[in-house]
């Protein structure tokens, strides 16, 4: 058995069938872009799998996922399917419960039990915003979505769009640049109409000539560069916009282009003639003229609020809620990282372990909030500039973790340990009683017996319990490595 057919508008299906069609995607190999946003969805909400779905007439299609699958799926079985329809966030906390969709194959054989589907929207002909697509996660156990994590599909979603809306215009200006006279002839009287677009998608259209080597920009490209609309640049000028660790990718992606024949597509950092620093992506693709390359024509855009976006939600994504400090997931990719440091360039690197002692009791006498607070200083504690950047994590409830990589650190490591326990002992006053809070701190070093991360950790781990016995006395405590 199989959800019910639904019944849908026949306007609507036509309008949204045509917004689809117009972003040119259904069948189209992976782009980076899209694969980190499912990437950063499936982050977000705590599930194994996201995909990007585009809902076409019968069919659904997987333009991007965190986890190998089936790529099309019918779509009378599909979730994505009463999302698009209802045009609203869509979640099922137990498709067990759902009976539109309990006997789903999705259901039934692929073994899906909780799904969250936010809608993708872009103008139709008409320029009335229809919903071609969803950005979901999905999981094989039910669950109960935290209303924050939500927000934040909805966000991802809301990128998403921008990107959808981007492609769609980037597709535009090239086939509109890449028409030649008899087009721009034609649209003579709409040329207003086009620069004002460019203008608000903030993107330009450009041709360089292989054989003379100039380039002839659209007056947003002048924009984007903060020049004045002028004569043709050079090839060498423009790769000055762009710092030196960017600029030999960007000759290299347009050099391979040419000898191969075929587009591409870059984003990269650039700095504007009066040193603003942006985020640019740059599409163009080969104009063939008996089988040689004679131009390459493309567009030019300014993506500086979209990856400022992603960059938020990537920090978020990263961050402890409470302290502000990193949480256990970040705090592991930067030691892992710190420890091929270490390995390769023989750099010192010491693991900090902590563990607040005094918690529990703030937390039963004083209440949860004043542990709030104990927690939200320590973190400011263990982000303070005399620890040189190093980097802090909150790893537990009241566990604490840093990496210290800077020599001058390195070399008094007593000392280091007493300004730690110093900056660690906190009162808190609640009501007329006040309480302190102290730090057991552990202090290991890193070198070649230090194979893993949890090698690492558990040498910690160890010099802390020592700390921590001698702090307390002759108690019984037990860690877990």
């Amino acid at each position: 058995m199989t959800p019910a057919t639904p019944r849908y508008d026949r306007h609507a299906e036509t309008a949204r069938a045509a917004a689809l069609q117009a972003l040119a995607l259904l069948g189209t190999a992976p782009e980076r872009e899209f694969d980190a946003l499912v990437a950063l969805a499936a982050e977000l909400l705590g599930c194994s799998t996201a995909l990007l779905n585009l809902v076409d007439n019968d069919r659904l299609f997987v333009k991007a996922r965190t986890t190998p699958g089936a790529m099309t799926f019918d779509r009378a079985t599909a979730f994505c399917d009463r999302t698009v329809v209802d045009d609203c966030l869509t979640v099922i906390d137990d498709t067990l419960c759902d009976e539109r969709f309990r006997h789903s194959p999705l259901v039934t054989d692929v073994g899906v039990r909780f799904y969250a589907g936010a809608p993708l929207r872009v103008a139709d002909p008409d320029g009335v915003r229809r919903a071609v697509g969803t950005l979901c996660v999905v999981d094989t156990v039910p669950r109960t979505a935290d209303p924050r994590a939500l927000a934040a599909l909805a966000h991802l979603a809301t990128l998403a769009e921008a990107l959808l809306e981007a492609r769609r215009t980037a597709l535009k200006a090239i086939h509109i640049a890449t028409t030649g006279e008899e087009l721009v002839t034609r649209l003579g009287q709409q040329d207003q109409i086009f620069r004002q677009a460019e203008q608000i998608a903030e993107i330009g259209s450009w041709r360089l000539s292989i054989v003379e080597g100039t380039l002839d920009w659209s007056d947003n490209v002048y924009r984007i560069h903060g020049l004045p609309v002028g004569h043709k640049p050079r090839l060498r000028d423009a790769m000055r916009f762009y710092p030196e660790r960017s600029r030999a990718l960007v000759q290299t992606s347009l050099d391979d282009a040419i000898r191969r024949g075929r587009a591409f597509s870059i984003e990269t950092d650039f700095i504007t003639a009066d040193r603003r620093l942006r985020r640019v992506r740059a599409m163009a693709e080969p104009e063939i003229v008996d089988g040689r390359v004679v131009a390459m024509v493309g567009v030019f855009q300014d993506v500086t609020q979209r990856h400022a976006l992603e960059q938020q939600l990537r920090r978020s994504a990263d961050t402890d809620a409470l302290t502000g400090i990193a949480n256990r997931a970040a705090f592991d990719r930067e030691l892992e990282a710190a420890m091929e440091r270490a390995r390769q360039d023989r750099t010192p690197l010491h693991l900090v372990l902590i563990d607040l002692d005094g918690f529990k009791a703030i937390n039963d006498t004083l209440g949860h909030g004043a542990g709030d607070d104990v927690l939200r200083l320590t973190g400011s504690a263990l982000a303070e500039p005399w620890l040189m950047g190093s980097v802090a994590a909150r790893i537990g409830g009241d566990e604490f973790a840093v990496i210290v990589e800077h020599p001058a650190l390195a070399r008094d490591i007593t000392g280091l340990r007493t300004q730690l326990e110093d900056a660690l002992r906190i009162p808190i006053e609640v009501g007329g009683v006040t309480m302190s809070s102290a730090g057991s701190v552990g202090i290991a070093p890193f070198d070649d017996e230090c194979h893993s991360l949890r090698d690492f950790a558990r040498r910690a781990d160890t010099i802390l319990y020592t700390a921590k016995r001698a702090r307390v006395g002759t108690r019984n405590i037990r860690r877990v490595a």
